[in-house]
């Protein structure tokens, strides 16, 4: 199945963005119409692609689609949210003097924003501040971004992002494609795009002639995809159709409270992703931005569902790093599990089905 370019363009200009829109794909509860009334309000963002809201289940609000496309009430508690959080995940509260479209955690790799534009804008989403209440407001200048990366010779990793870099014209990709590599120290470009699980019909062969092609600098994507009902026939084309181009595509889950945080689900979740060629990369603790209470889950959730319905019950290639993206990088949340018990001569361990083996103690 190929797209073409007016297509996914025409999902862009016909998304899902009001309770009359909506209603041709399910029957709007009394919760998600106050929701949606909420949002109205605070001239809060809102919508999904047609495609991705034909996915939801027309009468149940509790699918996991329309939990992540439809706003709630729930948004406006925010009891454990950190204020102002996007200004210190990102760093910006620092003495360093940078674009506002350049993010920082890292020595040699950077977040590069060059829009808060999204195909579906996530109900959890960390970025929220800038790209769904949009109470920030930064100058997405691309010029400014790629001159500072050019005077900072030890990034030497872009990530770019936004917003969803893919909504941006095939002639605007190519551009920063392009300028990124003509910089010397820059060895890889990756680029975070919801768009092979939201809006699958922008992987175009106008798109795919931009991203084709054996280079010094290559491309690597993530995208994110939370549920396995996310996943379909469209998704899979559009990922083979990356890897034609040289790409593979990574998955950044983020572990969501009454989406994902049951063994069941997580299990198909996983294997459902490497059955379409997408390898699970990260498991998102979802973090502390405002707005999101209602989707966060104990810390020690995400650990514990690798162990339980991942390690040992299918293939390794299924297992995602848990972690949590905090203002000094992402921190490794997984417990040492499968440590039982250290002695002078032995460590004991313990598999998947409770049994124990042993492992001599090498001293340095």
């Amino acid at each position: 199945m190929t797209y073409n370019m007016e297509e996914w363009m025409r999902q862009l200009e016909t998304s899902v963005n009001t309770i009359e829109k909506l209603q041709k794909y399910v029957r709007v509860s009394p919760e998600e119409e106050k929701g949606i009334e909420e949002a109205g309000k605070g001239d809060i963002r809102w919508g999904t692609t047609p495609y991705f809201a034909s996915l939801m289940d027309p009468d149940d609000p509790n699918c996991p689609i329309r939990r992540q496309v439809i706003p709630s009430v729930l948004e406006t508690v925010n009891r454990y949210g950190v204020e102002n959080y996007l200004q210190w995940k990102e760093n910006r509260l620092t003495d360093e003097e940078r674009p506002e479209c350049i993010a920082r955690q890292y020595q040699d790799r950077i977040a590069f924003l060059v829009t808060d534009v999204c195909a579906m804008y996530c109900r959890h989403c960390f970025r929220k501040e800038l790209v769904v209440v949009r109470g920030l407001r930064f100058r997405f200048d691309i010029e400014e971004g790629l001159q500072w990366i050019r005077e900072h010779r030890e990034v030497r990793d872009v990530l770019i992002t936004g917003g969803d870099p893919f909504v941006l014209s095939d002639d605007k990709i190519a551009y920063l494609i392009a300028k990124l590599r003509e910089i010397p120290h820059v060895e890889m470009i990756r680029f975070g795009t919801r768009t092979p699980i939201v809006l699958p019909q922008r992987i175009t062969p106008a798109l795919m002639k931009v991203l084709s092609g054996y280079h010094r600098v290559p491309i690597w994507i993530n995208t994110q995809c939370n549920h396995p009902r996310e996943i379909t026939e469209q998704t899979a084309k559009a990922v083979y159709d990356l890897m034609t181009c040289g790409i593979n595509v990574g998955n950044q889950a983020v572990l969501l409270k009454g989406i994902n945080d049951d063994k069941v689900t997580f299990k198909a979740l996983h294997q459902t992703l490497l059955s379409v060629r997408i390898r699970p990369y990260y498991l998102f603790y979802c973090e502390p931005a405002p707005g999101i209470d209602h989707f966060r889950t104990p810390v020690e959730k995400g650990a514990e569902l690798i162990r339980d319905a991942i390690r040992g019950h299918t293939t390794g290639l299924a297992q995602p790093m848990y972690v949590v993206a905090t203002s000094i990088g992402k921190i490794m949340l997984m417990p040492y599990y499968s440590y039982v018990e250290k002695t002078e001569d032995e460590y004991k361990l313990r598999n998947y089905k409770g049994e124990i083996t042993t492992l001599p103690n090498t001293p340095e």
